[in-house]
């Protein structure tokens, strides 16, 4: 999280609104403001909220209910999820946007939706979580019957 708000500081002392470093490329860092959700989709800033704390609702709700020891990678998923929704939501409750900056040009004028530190977390986290539950799923205690739930936060 400390990377997220410390690259978007630096992004929004650094550069305009719509500047880019450098101007052409495929690689650029793009000055934006996202109002919206995520990709820029538009929608209402209350929207942008209530589904920022619904996921984190969510995220809690598989950490109690699948978190075991042997998923480490399922608890390094939660936690950059977490970190990432969480850095987002402070750009949202201090300016009203998400400050937004890594913008790839694939080719053309064809690029990715520009996003930010927070976003990378958010989408490896959320890969790192489905790959804990397809893990969960396929395995074989599970297959016998003796799988357990934990609970623990340890």
């Amino acid at each position: 999280m400390a990377a997220d708000q410390l690259s978007k500081l630096w992004v929004r002392h650094s550069l305009l609104t719509g500047e880019s470093l450098p101007s052409e490329g495929v690689f650029r860092l793009t000055y934006v403001r996202n109002e919206g959700i995520v990709f820029g989709l538009s929608a209402p800033p209350t929207l942008s909220l209530v589904l920022s704390i619904l996921l984190l609702i969510a995220v809690c709700f598989l950490y109690f209910r699948y978190a075991s020891p042997n998923l480490g990678s399922m608890k390094v998923g939660i936690g950059l999820l977490v970190g990432g929704d969480l850095g987002n939501l402070i750009d949202r409750f201090r300016f009203g946007y998400v400050t937004d900056f890594i913008d790839i040009r694939l080719w053309g004028n064809f690029h990715w939706p520009v996003f930010n530190v927070a976003d990378m977390a958010e989408v490896i986290g959320v890969i790192l979580i489905v790959y804990s539950l397809l893990r969960l799923i396929n395995s074989p205690e599970r297959a016998d019957g003796n799988s357990q739930n934990h609970s623990s936060c340890s």
